[in-house]
């Protein structure tokens, strides 16, 4: 007498399959929002020490060579010597780039300022003025 070996075949059914995916897309659902708005807060307190360190080269700028870069001189004065500074002791930065704010845009600086001996602020996320959360602006004055 032969035996016969019942097979069995194993794996997942699409029903299954469907029920892990739906599970996998209600969490991305629920935990995605939070991991974003983290995101955005660290993109903002970034910025907010970036204006700190920037603020702390132009200060050591105007030790040097006795008052802040001006407008048309910009933050490049920072890595750069500009041609009538006499007494430039920089670079300023560590890096030999001037960086950029979070968002990949240049941070906005002008001497005389009108809040503060300068003014040094970026946007934030949506590039224009005012915002909360993420596109608040961000400013030495504050």
């Amino acid at each position: 007498m032969k035996q016969y070996r019942k097979l069995t075949e194993t794996g997942f059914t699409l029903l299954e399959l469907l029920v892990v995916l739906g599970i996998i897309a209600l969490l991305a659902g629920i935990v995605g929002p939070q991991v974003m708005k983290h995101m955005g807060e660290s993109k903002t307190k970034a910025a907010r020490v970036q204006v700190e360190d920037l603020s702390a080269a132009l200060d050591m700028y105007k030790l040097d060579l006795g008052n802040y870069p001006t407008t048309e001189q910009g933050l490049k004065a920072l890595i750069e010597s500009p041609e009538s500074a006499k007494r430039w002791n920089g670079p300023y930065l560590q890096k030999a780039k001037m960086p950029l704010d979070p968002w990949q845009q240049e941070y906005h600086y002008v001497f005389p300022g009108e809040h503060g001996k300068f003014d040094l602020y970026t946007l934030g996320a949506d590039g224009k003025d005012g915002g909360e959360g993420e596109d608040q602006d961000i400013a030495s004055w504050e």
